[in-house]
C-alpha cells in the first residue's frame, strides 16, 4: 500500500543534554521530523513543519546519561540503567510509523508520558462508554484500567487514538495501561504504566510501548493505521441478517418467554407487514444458567418450536449464550470444577459474580484452553443439531466477570484480556449469523459487533444521542461491521421509549448496517407501523450499498459507517459533527436525535449532495439551517450522480 523510500536519521548530541532528530523524507507533501528533547523531557513531531503530535515524556527521559545509534533509530538509558529506544517501523511515501519503547525492570516503578490534546484538535477513537462523545477530546478519566470490562460499558477498548492533524497513538497490547484524561492536567491524555490490578502483578519487569503515526492527513494516518496496526475483517455478516430485521425477545419480554410467547410474536410481526426476518431467542432460556439445554416446562419441544418459527416466515432462529455457569446448575457445574474447566485465581478460588448470579455465585469457563473452547464449542453444535438453532448471540467476554487476579493458559503479560481473545474466537467459528457485545484485537473476524445495552433515554447519559457516536468510534477503530442496539433502547429502570423516541431512533438506524427491533411499531398506532415500514424498506433498498462497504472492509479495511470528515478530512467543522454520519463516501444520514425536534441544522462537506427526500441539489461545504423534520421525515443525501434507491 505504501512505497518504501530512504531513510534518514540524525543523532545530535550537546553538552548538557542529549537530543536526537531524525527525518523521514517523504517529498514535498510529506516531511516528517520527530524531536526527542531531554532537557524538556518531550517528544515533538512535525510534518511539514507544522507539530502533529506534542508528548510530555517520563521523568526516566530526564536522566538520560547516554546513548546509541542503531539501524533504524537510536536508544536512550537513564540513571537507572534502563533504555527508551525510538526506532522506526514504516518509511513510506505518504505514511510513516515509529515505536517508543522501554522495558521496566522494577515493577514497583510506574511511568507515564502525557500526549497533548490540543486546544484546535479535534480527537477520535478511545473505548466505548456509557457517555459516549465525538470527538473524544473532552472525556474524563482518572486513574481508568484501560480494558474492556462491563464498567462504563467499556466492551471495546482499543488503545488507539487519532487526531485531526494526521497523527496518531497506539499503545501495544502488553503494555500495564491506565489513562488519565483531562485530569491533573487538563488538556492531556496521560498513558500510563504501571505493573498493577486488574493486569498481572507476578512478573518483575514489564513493557512500555507505543507507536506514534503520522500521514497527509486523519483519513490517510488512519488507513496507515488498518494496514500496519489494527488489520481488517476477514469476512462479514450474511446478507440477511442485513436485509431483514432482526427481532429480539429482549426488551419487550426480558426473561418471560416460552413457546407461546414466540409464536405471538412471530404472527404479529407477520402479520403487520414484516417477512423473512430474525427471531432472536434471548434471556432465560436455559434449564440454569450454564447448562446449554432449554427448560422443558417453557420449551417442551425445541425443535418443533423452531420449525413452526421457521414456517411462519423467520427463517433464521438465534439463540442467546454466554461463557458462564451458576453454581447451582447442575450437573454442569460439577462437571466443569471436576474437569478444571473453570477460571481460578491464583489461590485456587473459581467463585465469581455477572448480571445473572448471586456475589461468588457463579464461574467463569476457562476458554485460553483448548480442551475447554472444544467442549463448549461442541456443546453449542450439538444444540444446534438436536434444536435446529441457526446461530447465537454471544454476550460476555470482559475479564471483570472472572476472578481477580486470574490464571489463564498464556504469557502472563497478557492477562487477564486473554479470556475475552479466546472466547471471541471460539464463537467467531459459528459463522456469519453469529454476534458477539465484546471486542479486543479481534478487527479481523467476520461477525457483528454489537454495541453496548442503550438505554430508553434522550439524553446523554448512554441514550439516544449516543447512537451515532458508538457507532462513529467503533468504525474508526477498526470494528466497521457494527450491529446497532434494539430500537427504542432497552427498557432499563421502567424507561420505555415514547413513540416519538421509537420512530427517531429507527430512523437514525437506516443506514446503518442493520435494524434491529424488540420493542414493536404496533405498540403504539397505525402511524407508527406506517412510517416504520417506510424506514425499514428504505434501509433493505440501501442493502446493496451496505454490502458493497462490507466488501471495502474485507478488501481494504475501509470504515462502511465513517464520520463525515472521511470525504474532507482537513474540514473543522466536519469533524465536530456527532449527530450524522456517512454510509460509504456518497451516503450522509442525519437523524433527528433531539426531543419533540421539528427542524435541524445539517452539515455538508465538500462536493454535490441531493437531498433523498425531496431532490434538492446542495454544493457544500455548507450548512442547511432549520432543515425541516417532521416525524415521518428521516434526512439523508446521496452524492450526486450515485442512485438514490
Amino acid at each position: 500500500m505504501f512505497r518504501r523510500i530512504t531513510l534518514i536519521i540524525a543523532l545530535l548530541i550537546h553538552t548538557a543534554i542529549h537530543a536526537a532528530n531524525y527525518s523521514l523524507p517523504f517529498g514535498n507533501n510529506h516531511n516528517v521530523v520527530a524531536h526527542v528533547d531531554t532537557a524538556a523531557k518531550q517528544l515533538t513531531v512535525h510534518r511539514n513543519a507544522k507539530p502533529v503530535q506534542t508528548i510530555i515524556m517520563g521523568d526516566d527521559l530526564g536522566s538520560v546519561v547516554s546513548h546509541e545509534q542503531l539501524e533504524h533509530g537510536f536508544r536512550l538509558r537513564n540513571s537507572d540503567g534502563e533504555a527508551i529506544e525510538f526506532t522506526i517501523d514504516w518509511n513510506g511515501e505518504d505514511f510513516s510509523l515509529f515505536t517508543v519503547a522501554r522495558r521496566i525492570r522494577h515493577r514497583s516503578r510506574a511511568t507515564e508520558d502525557c500526549v497533548k490534546l490540543g486546544t484546535d484538535v479535534n480527537w477520535f477513537g478511545g473505548p466505548m462508554q456509557v457517555m459516549q462523545y465525538w470527538p473524544v477530546q473532552k472525556q474524563k478519566f482518572n486513574g481508568y484500567d484501560y480494558m474492556i470490562k462491563a464498567d462504563d460499558s467499556c466492551y471495546i477498548a482499543e488503545r488507539y487514538w487519532l487526531n485531526s492533524l494526521g497523527s496518531f497513538i497506539y499503545v501495544d497490547d502488553e503494555t500495564p495501561l491506565f489513562i488519565d484524561q483531562n485530569y491533573g492536567q487538563p488538556g492531556y491524555l496521560c498513558l500510563r504504566a504501571k505493573k498493577s490490578l486488574p493486569y498481572d502483578i507476578h512478573d518483575n519487569t514489564y513493557s512500555f510501548v507505543y507507536q506514534i503515526g503520522v500521514g497527509k492527513n486523519a483519513r490517510e494516518a488512519h488507513m496507515g493505521a488498518i494496514e500496519r496496526i489494527l488489520g481488517k475483517p476477514s469476512g462479514h455478516p450474511a446478507e440477511e441478517m442485513v436485509k431483514y430485521p432482526i427481532w429480539s425477545t429482549w426488551a419487550r419480554y426480558k426473561k418471560d418467554i416460552n413457546d407461546t410467547v414466540l409464536y405471538v410474536y412471530a404472527d404479529e410481526i407477520y402479520k403487520n407487514g414484516w417477512r423473512n426476518g430474525q427471531i432472536e431467542i434471548d434471556d432465560n432460556w436455559e434449564k440454569c444458567y450454564g447448562s446449554l439445554e432449554f427448560d422443558n416446562s417453557k420449551f417442551p419441544r425445541m425443535k418443533h418450536t423452531v420449525g413452526v418459527l421457521k414456517a411462519k416466515g423467520f427463517p433464521r432462529v438465534t439463540l442467546w449464550v454466554h461463557p458462564f455457569v451458576n453454581k447451582d446448575c447442575e450437573p454442569a457445574y460439577s462437571d466443569a470444577l471436576r474437569n478444571d474447566y473453570l477460571v481460578a485465581n491464583h489461590n485456587g478460588q473459581t467463585a465469581a459474580q455477572w448480571w445473572n448470579s448471586e456475589p461468588n455465585g457463579s464461574a467463569h469457563l476457562d476458554l485460553t484452553k483448548p480442551q475447554v473452547a472444544e467442549w463448549f464449542t461442541n456443546r453449542l453444535k450439538n444444540l444446534q443439531t438436536e434444536t435446529g438453532v441457526s446461530s447465537f448471540k454471544f454476550d460476555g467476554g470482559e475479564p471483570s466477570w472472572m476472578p481477580d487476579d486470574p490464571v489463564l493458559n498464556g504469557p502472563r503479560s497478557k492477562h487477564p484480556f486473554m479470556i475475552a481473545d479466546s472466547y471471541l474466537r471460539t464463537v467467531a467459528k459459528f459463522g456469519n449469523l453469529a454476534e458477539v457485545r465484546s471486542a479486543r484485537r479481534t478487527q479481523d473476524l467476520p461477525i457483528f459487533v454489537r454495541m453496548n445495552d442503550k438505554f430508553s433515554e434522550w439524553g446523554w447519559h448512554n441514550g439516544l444521542p449516543t447512537l451515532i457516536p458508538t457507532l462513529l468510534m467503533m468504525n474508526m477503530v477498526g470494528y466497521p461491521l457494527v450491529l446497532p442496539d434494539m430500537v427504542g433502547g432497552n427498557g432499563y429502570f421502567n424507561q420505555y421509549p415514547s413513540k416519538e423516541m421509537f420512530i427517531r431512533w429507527l430512523q437514525a438506524t437506516v443506514f446503518m448496517p442493520s435494524i434491529q427491533f424488540s420493542f414493536v411499531p404496533w405498540d403504539y398506532d397505525e402511524e407508527t407501523v406506517r412510517i416504520s415500514k417506510r424506514m425499514t424498506d428504505l434501509h433493505e433498498r440501501y442493502t446493496p450499498i451496505i454490502m458493497e462497504r462490507f466488501k471495502l472492509a474485507v478488501s481494504d479495511g475501509y470504515p462502511v459507517n465513517p464520520p463525515i470528515w472521511w470525504v474532507s478530512p482537513d474540514d473543522i467543522e466536519a469533524q465536530k459533527v456527532f449527530d450524522q454520519f456517512m454510509l460509504g463516501n456518497d451516503i450522509i444520514s442525519a437523524p433527528v436525535v433531539r426531543n419533540n425536534a421539528r427542524a435541524r441544522d445539517i452539515y455538508l462537506p465538500s462536493g454535490e449532495w441531493v437531498d433523498g427526500n425531496i431532490a434538492t441539489v446542495y454544493i457544500g461545504p455548507r450548512w442547511i439551517r432549520n432543515y425541516s423534520v417532521p416525524l415521518h421525515i428521516l434526512p439523508y443525501f446521496v452524492r450526486k450522480g450515485v442512485k438514490i434507491y
